[in-house]
């Protein structure tokens, strides 16, 4: 008995002195629906994802609730990007204050691409069979101003994924609060997003036809049954944020923001950007992404906008450029309606 507790505890040393032993591991591509950590609007993206504790318009219906309950308009989102890979990224929100009932919002998520002819191992070069693949979420929002300085926010979301004749759906919530300190114009943010169920896919494409026991001769060797498979969970990350408008004045205002994440799916790391807007209308804007993550494909991004606005109608074009490194760069396009 002794010997082998000794052998066992000389195993677990020569384990911790290995190389790379301890070394991180992040769980990358560990998560189902991975299309929920894509970041929503040209504007917040531009400024390196460092927008949690900004939050002052539409798109922060993805990256912190909370930041539409102060808003006085009903405004519309419609986001476009070309991903990676020729797949297509969508996303569509509108956000209605209701005064003292609060402010609510709707959203749409969608990521597509075209159709793909099937192969398999005998027909390499296609069957002539063609599947499709989509991921959607469908969220509800709610958002309002506890006092003049706090507001909270909440989201509700179903979320689907299908490939070919099977899917799998789920559930998440996302909180968010948002606090203006009386100290030198500073706010907080704090995000937690897509806290749910686990997703699973089923569908047709995993029915096949066994022999329950090949042991056996005469009996039936094709009965139907489905293949199981595993339970996923969702990209949960928490989001902390602080930002100040470093100068502000009449006609230039110069804001800066840093982000600390902690996904389920990944390492920490940080955001960082920085927003310089001219007389209200023009915006220049630049940031870094993923800071201290090794092997990081994401890095600087940069990009501007123009913000018209009338008494009854405004009206937001945002673009922004994501660097991706060996994946070369991904370019959005953000427009946003006032009224």
């Amino acid at each position: 008995m002794k010997l082998a507790k000794r052998l066992t505890l000389l195993t677990v040393a020569v384990a911790l002195s290995l190389p790379g032993y301890g070394r991180d591991v992040t769980k990358v591509g560990t998560t189902a629906a991975p299309f929920l950590g894509i970041g929503v609007g040209a504007r917040p993206l531009a400024l390196g994802g460092a927008f949690v504790s900004i939050a002052d318009d539409a798109s922060a219906l993805y990256w912190n609730v909370a930041g539409v309950a102060k808003q006085t308009r009903p405004q519309i989102i419609f986001n476009h990007s070309d991903w990676l890979a020729d797949i297509n990224f969508d996303y569509a929100g509108i956000v209605v204050p209701a005064g003292y009932l609060g402010t609510f919002g709707v959203s749409l998520t969608s990521l597509s691409m075209d159709d793909m002819e099937q192969t398999t191992e005998d027909q390499p070069n296609g069957t002539g069979v063609e599947f499709g693949v989509s991921s959607v979420a469908f969220g509800l929002h709610y958002a309002r101003a506890l006092t003049d300085r706090f507001s909270i926010g909440f989201t509700g979301k179903y979320i689907r994924e299908s490939i070919w004749n099977s899917s799998a759906s789920g559930m998440a919530v996302d909180v968010g609060t948002l606090f203006e300190t009386p100290f030198w114009g500073l706010r907080l943010g704090m995000a937690i997003t897509n806290f749910g169920t686990k997703m699973r896919m089923a569908g047709d494409d995993l029915l096949i036809q066994v022999d329950p026991d090949p042991t056996i001769s005469g009996n039936n060797e094709r009965i139907n049954a489905n293949l199981e498979t595993g339970r996923f969970d969702l990209p949960l990350n928490f989001r902390f944020g602080m930002s100040m408008d470093v100068v502000d004045t009449e006609q230039s205002r110069l804001t800066v923001a840093v982000d600390a994440t902690h996904p389920n799916d990944n390492a920490e790391s940080v955001d960082a950007g920085f927003e310089y807007v001219f007389n209200n209308f023009v915006a220049l804007r630049g940031g870094y992404r993923n800071l201290f993550i090794e092997d990081s494909e994401q890095g600087f991004t940069v990009g501007g906008g123009i913000n018209y606005r009338l008494q009854t109608f405004g009206f937001l074009l945002d673009y922004a450029y994501e660097d991706f490194g060996r994946l070369e760069n991904i370019q959005k396009f953000t427009i946003q309606l006032l009224f």
